[in-house]
């Protein structure tokens, strides 16, 4: 039951701290929210600022269990058109799952004010996923799929366009099917450019 109502806060958090960044969050609306008091919440956590950390903390396990990170790779594809399905999948992910949406827009709301935000977003938008990239590419080049090149200037070509056009589906909702064609387009763009022809 504890675990429980730890969870519900954490969700609740999750909720108020993307739409009205940390300072905007207020612990008694937090707890009115679920239905508690504000002694009931100290029960499970001594602060706003453990529930923060716990959330970040969180939000980092669900991430690289279901996205991936430098630390927990997915597999590299085998074949150039499984890196087009890979790609798909990931930003399919991205753009869809209720949590790591709310969890982009509270790292782009708090990157400012928190020094761990600011480390995470940079993390999740640029430096993981061009991380994670050079060492796809990385395999893919010693499969034979990739003509050889630089992996990691490749992986950062090949991550900054898809992470700009996640933000896009971030600021603007509706245009979310229009960016992922764009994503798709430039993915087979890029195997038509570093593939190798015999694949």
């Amino acid at each position: 039951m504890a675990k429980d109502t730890k969870e519900r806060i954490l969700a609740a958090a999750l909720d108020m701290f993307s739409q009205n960044g940390y300072a905007g969050t207020n612990i008694r609306e937090l707890t009115a929210s679920l239905g508690l008091v504000k002694s009931s919440m100290y029960k499970h956590y001594s602060s706003k600022e453990e529930i923060w950390n716990s959330l970040l903390d969180s939000m980092i396990v669900y991430y690289d269990e279901r996205f991936g990170s430098p630390e927990h790779l997915p597999p590299a594809p085998d074949s150039l058109e499984g890196l087009v399905t890979m790609t798909m999948q990931m930003v399919d992910f991205t753009v869809h799952d209720e949590n790591v949406i709310k969890t982009r827009k509270l790292l782009t709301i708090e990157q400012f004010r928190d020094e761990r935000a600011r480390d995470l977003a940079t993390k999740h938008f640029l430096t993981g996923l061009t991380e994670m990239f050079t060492q796809v590419f990385t395999d893919m080049m010693e499969k034979g799929l990739l003509r050889q090149d630089d992996p990691a200037m490749l992986a950062f070509a090949y991550t900054a366009p898809i992470s700009a056009l996640i933000h896009l589906c971030d600021r603007e909702p509706e245009k979310t099917d229009e960016a992922i064609m764009q994503v798709e387009a430039f993915s087979r763009h890029f195997i038509r450019i570093y593939g190798q022809k015999n694949q």
